[in-house]
């Protein structure tokens, strides 16, 4: 390759050679250290590089070393609003340590992924689950692989991988508490993706609600505002004062029926969205909804897989806990 008019010739693995005296498999071998080399040889090695001003390729000596210097995340669906916080926050914790990352998502299809993270295993360092969906047995077999890997969003008991996740349980026990102090006792909950870890924890709740005086009628819905849009109906079938919804896109599209339906929010009946989700660029700004900051999530996911990649720490599960945002949904339950 010709070097551009105006620039220094570019230096070679070849033009280091030849000023050390020793072979291009010699100065390959000192740079990438993947072979012990006598001392005096690594001496004129390195004394040519900075005479030179050569730099190395990091690309190329990451896989003369084994390595590829990315790490993959695999995440349920891009289109979520959930996770470009996340994604952007491991990017930057990757950039910092001279990783990078490749992203590939599974379309909130559990049968897909197992696939996938073997994808990601043949060309990244290190792997990043985010809200995996595939069954138990399935993680376990990838975990026996050995290769670095952190669950984001998912808790196995008994599986010897780091994970990071939000206290889903705690943020719905603190949304039953908020509308059973306002004086609600019955409510349905708009329930997200069936083999959903997230969703399962935030129905885990709703036995401890009853101490509250909450009775939660869950309704089979999904993760998206035509599924929330969808399931309104049935949950007033269910003869509610109150809705509890797996995310704050099912609540919005709840909202639009409603609406479409005379149903005043939150006079008539309150309605309760979950992690905050993209309030700056719909219509329903008034949510009440509980959250975590998606930034610290990705930040410490991406600080414990470089953590496993360097040191092959296996870290103690990661709780993160949420905050709960009292907005203009919620009110008491209308008196008859």
């Amino acid at each position: 390759m010709q070097n551009r008019p105006g620039r220094p010739p570019r230096i070679t693995i070849s033009d280091v050679s030849t000023a050390a005296g020793v072979s291009a498999a010699t100065v390959s071998r000192v740079l990438n250290g993947t072979a012990k080399v006598d001392s005096s040889l690594v001496d004129r090695v390195h004394d040519a590089v900075r005479q030179l001003g050569y730099r190395p390729n990091a690309a190329a000596q990451g896989l003369a070393r084994g390595e590829w210097g990315t790490i993959g995340v695999l995440v349920p669906d891009l289109a979520n609003p959930y996770f470009p916080d996340i994604l952007k926050a491991v990017s930057t914790v990757a950039r910092a340590h001279g990783r990078r990352m490749m992203v590939m998502e599974s379309d909130e299809n559990p049968a897909a992924e197992h696939d996938l993270v073997e994808d990601l295993m043949r060309c990244c360092d290190g792997v990043l689950l985010c809200s995996p969906r595939m069954d138990r047995a399935e993680l376990v077999e990838l975990a026996g692989r050995k290769h670095p890997m952190v669950l984001f969003n998912r808790v196995v008991p008994g599986l010897s991988v780091p994970s990071i996740s939000v206290d889903f349980h705690g943020g719905m026990t603190q949304v039953c508490g908020h509308v059973a102090q306002l004086g609600h006792r019955r409510a349905a909950y708009l329930s997200g993706p069936s083999a959903s870890w997230a969703n399962a924890e935030r129905i885990r709740a709703f036995e401890g609600a009853r101490a509250f005086g909450l009775e939660v009628t869950v309704v089979e819905c999904g993760a998206t505002s035509q599924a929330g849009y969808d399931a309104a109906s049935a949950a007033l079938d269910a003869g509610v004062t109150a809705i509890l919804s797996y995310n704050d896109l099912v609540a919005f599209g709840a909202l639009s029926r409603l609406q479409e339906l005379g149903i005043s929010v939150p006079a008539d009946l309150s309605v309760v969205g979950f992690d905050d989700l993209s309030l700056d660029r719909v219509a329903h700004t008034e949510l009440t909804t509980v959250s975590v900051s998606r930034d610290n999530l990705g930040r410490r996911g991406g600080e414990i897989l470089e953590e496993l990649l360097v040191t092959g720490h296996d870290a103690d599960p990661v709780y993160l806990p949420m905050t709960l945002h009292l907005r203009k949904t919620t009110a008491p339950p209308p008196t008859i």
